[in-house]
């Protein structure tokens, strides 16, 4: 089917159920944001493939709701569906609640599948609705179209030693049950995959790019109970799990054991989906706040930092020997974007540890590279010569960490206007990098920072500076973020982040410059106590592209010291005419 008769066969089910308005969010009982992909179900409806984004559907209108990363792809993928862009964030575009209120009558419903909707969503849905005289149902309507949805995988899980993850099970646990007392909470449900493994030091594959595995823990003041496919667990996994004193029950019985509990003060994120909420109960108290791991996975300790640091090293030889190929092949040899994305998978993949992508790679020709997220297809992606730019946006699993890297280069003959807009995206980059600030410092109040010499000349970007990564997990972590968005979360040492200013026009070029960068101390005056960011990515940017009259002195030293700090890191694993090649491209500017 197509979206357009996927929609027609959603509305048909909508008229079967008195049904008004449906909402398809971009989730999975775990509020993921990349989904195992029999959840996918915003994706297979709409034919939008961007990771954030969700759909309305009434009786006759439908709408997908995205931010200014996907301004440019999603028109481009929601083609001939019938269904319209609003662009999220974006002055004239109302919020979809109210959007909905305006299409449907009074005594009207609306129907969402509870188990993947967020309760925070559904909380202020049924708020906005109720106000309207308009009722919100639990309704799984999907499930009736699409037939051949696939089943969870069969992947192992496997241990995730603490020799790399730095804490043990034990001690995880310990602190979180810690916290519990002091929230006196006495049941804690966690149901976010990365948070579950990041719990029980273990790692799995069930999401493409993503170490983690379909789960839920349940934790009391005596037991801990991890919820999975026992069939998966790993003999050593299963060692684990009985030393670290946490049961093993069925994934399916989760839900069953929530109905157990009575009269518990239940310590549950709102972000968890609703049935979690359902089975529950009222008579069970609830303290509404996020997960206390989430926050102490953010913070890594210094085993974890220690892995990133070898990774990088390890991912910037990788990324080296793929930048010479590229640069001396473009133009001689046939490739396209899928093919380059292909060929940088081959490079990480010879070296040690490495267990895969942490996403699918951005490779962006020319106009190409003004779509944020684009996604290079295997068959009819652009053919790449050795003319003008390309963007590569990528990154690697390894076991002892993950990788988040973007280069800009010019393949051939480049506008002016090009070099200097690169220069400003890479001077955003190189302030942030440099830039000391206080503790309690937010990351919105260092966005700015990033942003400051595009702003000058009246330009920006749609998208965050900076996003938390994970330690062997998620290449998207939170709470912590640098971006334009309010987030009461400060930055805190052991925070790992990436860095990645940029700048887009449409239909000619992007460009956007990346590393990682962790949080760290850098010293205590009468003023207080002062951070700064270790910068945790070794690969040199092209001088061809920078215009040095742009740069000040400090910025220009910054840089220098960086690529000399790259050549001290990679060279030694480098030979021959790559190492010379090389050893130019870090040579002082």
């Amino acid at each position: 089917m197509t979206s357009k008769e996927k929609v027609a066969a959603l509305r048909e089910e909508m008229q079967k159920n008195n049904v008004d308005a449906f909402i398809v969010y971009s989730a999975d009982p775990h509020m993921s944001e990349y989904l195992p992909k029999e959840w996918q179900e915003r994706a297979w409806l709409s034919g939008f493939l961007g990771s954030a984004g969700f759909v309305v559907i009434t009786k006759d209108k439908a709408g997908l709701w995205t931010d200014g990363r996907y301004f440019t792809q999603a028109p481009i993928e929601l083609a001939g569906s019938g269904i319209d862009l609003f662009k999220d964030g974006m002055e004239g575009t109302p919020n979809y609640i109210d959007w909905i209120i305006s299409e449907i009558p009074a005594g009207g419903k609306v129907a969402v599948n509870a188990i993947a909707t967020a309760h925070a969503n559904w909380e202020l849905l049924t708020q906005k609705l109720n106000s309207k005289n308009i009722t919100l149902v639990d309704a799984p309507l999907l499930k009736e179209i699409w037939k051949d949805r696939g089943t969870p995988s069969k992947n192992p899980i496997f241990v995730h030693p603490v020799e790399r993850a730095g804490k043990s099970v034990v001690d995880k646990i310990a602190a979180i049950r810690q916290k519990m007392e002091d929230m006196e909470a006495t049941v804690h449900i966690i149901s976010s995959l990365d948070d579950v493994a990041w719990t029980l030091n273990l790692r799995g594959s069930d999401v493409e790019s993503n170490p983690v595995f379909l789960g839920y823990i349940i934790i009391t003041k005596n037991d801990a109970i991890l919820f999975t496919d026992l069939d998966k667990l790993e003999v050593e996994a299963r060692k684990l799990m009985d030393k670290s004193f946490v049961k093993m029950m069925p994934y399916e019985e989760f839900y069953n054991h929530l109905k157990t509990f009575k009269n518990e003060k239940v310590l549950v994120s709102p972000t968890s989906n609703q049935s979690i909420f359902e089975a529950l109960k009222s008579e069970n108290g609830f303290i509404k706040a996020p997960v206390p791991g989430n926050l102490m996975k953010a913070q890594k300790n210094e085993t974890e930092l220690e892995g990133f640091r070898k990774v990088m090293v390890r991912d910037g030889v990788a990324m080296v020997k793929f930048l010479y190929w590229l640069t001396h092949n473009a133009g001689k040899e046939t490739m396209n974007e899928y093919s380059i994305g292909e060929k940088l998978r081959g490079f990480r993949a010879a070296g040690e540890n490495f267990v895969g992508e942490s996403f699918g790679s951005i490779v962006g020709y020319k106009d190409n590279g003004a779509i944020m997220h684009y996604s290079a297809k295997s068959e009819g992606s652009k053919e790449v010569t050795n003319d003008a730019s390309i963007l590569v946006d990528s990154g690697g699993q390894y076991l002892e960490g993950t990788t988040d890297i973007t280069r800009t280069l010019a393949l051939g003959a480049v506008t002016e206007e090009f070099k200097r807009n690169s220069t400003l995206v890479l001077q955003g980059l190189i302030r942030l990098s440099m830039v000391k600030f206080p503790k309690g410092t937010k990351g919105v109040q260092l966005d700015a920072i990033a942003r400051l010499p595009l702003w000058m000349e009246g330009k920006d970007y749609n998208h965050g500076t900076g996003h938390g990564v994970g330690s062997f997990m998620n290449v998207h972590e939170g709470p912590q973020n640098i971006r334009k968005d309010m987030n009461p979360q400060e930055l805190l040492v052991g925070m790992v982040c990436s860095n990645e200013p940029g700048y887009y026009l449409e239909g000619e070029y992007g460009i956007r410059h990346e590393n990682l960068i962790a949080v760290k101390e850098s010293e205590t005056t009468i003023h207080g106590t002062f951070y700064e960011f270790e910068t945790l990515t070794f690969c040199p940017f092209f001088k061809d592209t920078i215009v040095k009259e742009i740069l000040s002195e400090e910025e220009i030293s910054w840089l220098n010291h960086y690529h000399k700090t790259c050549e001290e890191k990679i060279a030694p694993f480098l030979e021959g005419e790559v190492k010379d090649w090389f050893l130019e491209l870090v040579s002082p500017l």
